[in-house]
């Protein structure tokens, strides 16, 4: 038997739980008191996840460069 584990949403500014708040359409941080809409909380995590491709992107890029280098070094 396993738990079922849930995402639960954190906060952006300080990393507490964000719970929905079904009234007011509006997630709001248990710690900080943060407010945010859907739609702003979900451009927060498209910032963080961007920054993250692109390093990716340059870590791919660096690899290639790297087996590029040490493949052409035959011979002296």
């Amino acid at each position: 038997m396993y738990a079922e584990v849930a995402c639960m949403p954190v906060c952006p500014e300080c990393g507490g739980e964000l719970k929905f708040d079904r009234s007011r359409y509006m997630y709001i941080c248990r710690s900080c008191g943060l407010s945010l809409t859907r739609f702003e909380y979900e451009r927060t995590l498209e910032g963080k996840r961007k920054p993250q491709a692109k390093e990716d992107e340059r870590e791919k890029l660096r690899k290639e460069y790297l087996r590029w280098w040490l493949g052409g070094k035959k011979g002296g």
